[in-house]
């Protein structure tokens, strides 16, 4: 996830999403680098724009929002968080697969 995190820290600072730049920023943040899922990555990210994917990308929404410090219970006027359509699950299941499928 941290190789994930790099690139996305990259392209925001308008950085190159290469190699070298991506194990820099992993070892800053003290972690590990597998030179192996940097080239992967790296890869896999050569022909994506990263704005859309960002934009595209599903998106978790809190269901609700943590009760006040005093514990009271909500309004009887709020509304409920609805649920998501089921065919959204899958689509961010099938992203998270295809995520998960670059660091086996």
């Amino acid at each position: 996830m941290e190789y994930v995190y790099a690139a996305l820290l990259l392209h925001k600072l308008e950085k190159e999403v290469n190699e070298a730049n991506v194990s820099s920023v992993v070892k800053a943040s003290g972690a590990e680098v597998n030179e192996a899922q940097v080239k992967a990555l790296v890869a896999a990210l050569a022909d994506v724009n990263i704005d859309e994917a960002v934009k595209a990308a599903p998106v978790a929404v809190a269901a609700a929002a943590a009760p006040a410090a005093g514990g009271d219970a909500p309004a009887g006027g709020e509304a409920k968080a609805e649920e998501k359509p089921k065919e959204e699950g899958k689509t961010e299941e099938a992203a998270m697969e295809g995520l998960s499928s670059l660091f086996g």
